[in-house]
């Protein structure tokens, strides 16, 4: 099969989706793989690592995608992209697609194979291609809400951890998954006094293991989630329904009624974001006010660390595109049932449930799309 990897044409985003040493194990099962110039450049994987590895150096993206089986990238396709797709090409990707109409049309035209990263599931019940992106994106939405405290970017002036004789940082997490464990990792560690909301008292017991009475949690209602969100200096959205668009948990009134300068991070933002007042913004405009409460909502955070994502994400996704260049397409999805879960959109068919409901589309499971 022969593999292809465009370089990222999203703002400001520099990950790349395959490394010099993945295109090196997929030519070492006997693939060929083909990447355009410059991909990995600007985190240090130059062209000539990607030659020395067996890969090919193609002038533009859309070379790539004109020879190319299967296209492995990092983030949704953007419009151009969409329409330089082909039926019966595979496409490999994070797509989030239930907030994002105008991508799910450009999908179903091109009559493309799409396999979403984020809707792949595992044995233990998590999704192994989201999680260390959320891992990344939670450990980040603390280091942006803490700048985004400062008095330059509009925020109260609050120091997480505060000093000795000044209380620290209230920060509220909502929601108790990958993202909102990291994001607690990181405000714990710098001194902050977090709570974290959640509806699985199970969760809430690990948490409580986990940090050993460092944070709280409370269980998350509707008066519990206006109570913390009104109190906090910083709120992290780290919510998740898989595939779905992420529910508006935060309303725009509750955001009036905030301290003027708090900061909400809405690490959701791919799914359409769980804060009524978000908008996707992007690395190069983090930020916006809305009654006097900054919004952080940058809709490819991990991109901020390219490198680092890059690398993680490779260790979770390499496997999988081996195993569809391996046994092509249909039949690694027959043999693995959770990586059958990653199908969302076969020759014009709408296969993730969630995203046909979001959308008002019509479903075709993905188990028939095998079957026939």
């Amino acid at each position: 099969m022969l593999v292809g990897v465009p370089k990222e044409i999203k703002n400001r985003e520099y990950r790349v989706g395959l490394t010099p040493a993945s295109a090196r194990e997929l030519i070492g099962h006997g693939h060929d793989v083909v990447v355009e110039t410059d991909a990995g450049a600007a985190i240090g994987f130059t062209n000539d690592m990607y030659e020395a590895a067996g890969a090919t150096i193609a002038p533009n993206a859309a070379d790539v995608f004109a020879r190319a089986d299967m296209i492995v990238k990092v983030k949704e396709p953007q419009a151009v992209e969409c329409e330089m797709l082909r039926e019966d090409q595979i496409l490999y990707t994070y797509l989030h697609l239930a907030p994002d109409p105008a991508q799910t049309q450009g999908l179903i035209k091109s009559g493309c194979i799409a396999i979403a990263y984020e809707t792949v599931t595992d044995n233990y019940g998590g999704l192994p291609l989201l999680a260390p992106m959320s891992e990344v994106a939670g450990r980040m939405s603390i280091q942006a809400g803490a700048h985004a405290l400062e008095m330059s970017q509009g925020g109260r002036g609050v120091l997480l951890g505060g000093v000795p004789g000044t209380a620290p940082a209230k920060v509220t997490i909502i929601g108790g998954g990958v993202v909102g464990t990291n994001a607690a990792h990181m405000a714990v560690g710098l001194g902050a006094d977090v709570t974290i909301l959640d509806r699985s008292i199970r969760r809430m017991q690990q948490l409580d293991d986990i940090f050993r009475g460092r944070v709280k949690t409370v269980y998350s209602t509707q008066d519990a989630v206006e109570e913390h969100v009104l109190a906090s200096d910083l709120t992290v959205g780290a919510v998740l329904i898989p595939g779905a668009a992420a529910p508006k948990l935060v309303s725009r009134n509750q955001v009036s009624a905030m301290m003027r300068g708090s900061v909400l991070v809405d690490v959701a933002i791919d799914q359409g974001g769980c804060f009524e007042t978000s908008k996707a913004t992007t690395h190069e405009n983090p930020t916006y006010v809305v009654d006097e409460v900054v919004h952080y909502c940058v809709a490819n955070m991990p991109g901020g660390v390219a490198r680092t994502s890059t690398l993680a994400l490779n260790n979770a996704t390499l496997p999988h595109a081996v195993a569809i260049a391996n046994k092509g397409w249909k039949k690694a999805l027959s043999d693995d049932r959770h990586l059958l879960n990653g199908l969302n959109v076969y020759k014009g068919d709408i296969t993730y449930e969630a995203v046909a409901r979001d959308q008002n589309l019509a479903y075709r499971p993905a188990e028939e799309v095998i079957a026939s």
